[in-house]
């Protein structure tokens, strides 16, 4: 897909034009930028969740991480791969860190946030399109345009992990299926380029939607098993993603393969049919009340994990015991320890400290995989029994937007079964 424009005009007399500063958009590229996503995702999600920094120190630190991959990437007079991509993925990193924090910190809905970016994104390309008369990426040979450009593809991270979050509130899908929308979207983007929609509209369009495509594949990666995901982790996520993406930028950088050589003048003997154009913006619109359709029939449907969570944890197995019921065939010492690690869990929900909750639920996890075998043969009823229980704690303590209340419902009846 290659954005591109008729105008490419317009500078002050006194901006100095450099060679292009970003990539040509060939298939490598579309590669790369979900891949990077894919590492926004998992990386912003290992060093708050996994190493307990905590979202906003976690923001913080990538925030200046952020400044100086952009002065360094805007002092280059043209593009260099290993500097652009390395700049992508901070900013994946950090839109995500925003996003979070209105939603984690600020409880900001999801539907709100989720606006406000849209309309950050349009009040941009606004400002951009009547200073610079294009939002063509084969077009950003000055600073203004380059920081016009950089600011667009921060809101659109952000934009991008609200949307998809609230996409996966609405519907409860789990991680795999989660992927299918977005990728459904972006391949009918291609098919309306293909047939003639404008090249700058589409590129945007897929590359908004890239970000829920590669964080709701990071989430099926990393997710364990029993939510729905692959068990590789957010480490392990972020290292495969990351290796990926510097082989690709090192196959780049000795090939030369997405440079744009000469500033704009193949670009600009294509003409544009606007008829057409036209005609596929009532396409792109029927696709995206298509995708309104599925998305109202989704969030009609029962929800799995909402159902567990309104119904309690008897709702996983179809059995409820009492409290002195579900331990008395298990050993007092590995019941001792479950215990102790879910009370951690719950004072860090009651004190607001996410990350601590996560990480302690990140042990319990661990603790009742290991007692598996000890504990299941002893007792396989009342194990049945705990396991949905330990299950609704992991869900709403690892869910996307944590629900304080929720975590509490389920932690205590964890604690009162395991007493």
């Amino acid at each position: 897909m290659t954005a591109t424009t008729n105008r490419t005009t317009g500078d002050e007399p006194s901006t100095r034009r450099l060679l292009n500063k970003v990539p040509e958009v060939v298939i490598w590229f579309w590669i790369i930028k979900v891949l990077c996503t894919t590492v926004g995702e998992s990386f912003a999600d290992w060093i708050n969740e996994t190493l307990g920094v905590g979202l906003l120190k976690t923001s913080l630190i990538f925030t200046f991480v952020l400044a100086i991959v952009l002065f360094v990437q805007m002092q280059l007079p043209r593009y260099v791969p290993i500097a652009y991509w390395a700049t992508v993925v901070v900013l994946s990193v950090t839109g995500t860190l925003y996003t979070d924090i209105l939603t984690d910190q600020l409880k900001v809905p999801l539907a709100l946030s989720t606006t406000v970016f849209a309309v950050a994104l349009a009040i941009v390309f606004g400002i951009w399109y009547a200073r610079e008369r294009t939002l063509s990426i084969h077009s950003i040979v000055t600073r203004p345009r380059e920081a016009f450009y950089w600011l667009a593809v921060l809101v659109t991270f952000a934009l991008g992990t609200a949307a998809g979050d609230w996409i996966l509130e609405l519907t409860g899908w789990p991680p795999g299926r989660s992927v299918l929308l977005p990728a459904g979207l972006i391949i009918a983007v291609v098919i309306g380029w293909r047939l003639g929609a404008n090249a700058v509209l589409s590129f945007w369009l897929a590359y908004i939607l890239t970000r829920p495509l590669g964080a709701n594949l990071g989430d099926y990666l990393a997710l364990p098993k029993s939510d729905g995901g692959l068990g590789l982790g957010t480490a392990a996520t972020t290292v495969i993603f990351l290796a990926a993406i510097l082989a690709t930028v090192i196959y780049l950088t000795v090939t030369r393969r997405d440079v744009i050589e000469h500033d704009q003048a193949p670009h600009e003997a294509a003409p544009r049919d606007v008829r057409r154009e036209r005609i596929m913006l009532g396409y792109f619109a029927v696709v995206a009340i298509a995708a309104g359709g599925i998305l109202a029939w989704a969030h009609a449907q029962p929800h799995s994990t909402a159902a567990a969570a309104e119904e309690g944890p008897a709702a996983t197995t179809g059995t409820t015991m009492a409290p002195k019921q579900a331990t008395q065939n298990l050993p007092a010492a590995q019941i001792a320890e479950l215990h102790t690690i879910t009370q951690i869990t719950l004072t860090n929900v009651q004190a607001g400290d996410q990350a601590g909750a996560a990480t302690a639920a990140t042990q319990l996890e661990t603790t009742w995989d290991d007692d598996q075998a000890t504990l299941q043969p002893l007792d396989r009823s009342a194990w049945a029994f705990l396991d949905g229980q330990v299950d609704a704690v992991l869900q709403s303590v690892r869910a996307k937007s944590p629900d304080s209340a929720a975590e509490m419902v389920a932690l205590n009846a964890l604690i009162q079964s395991l007493s």
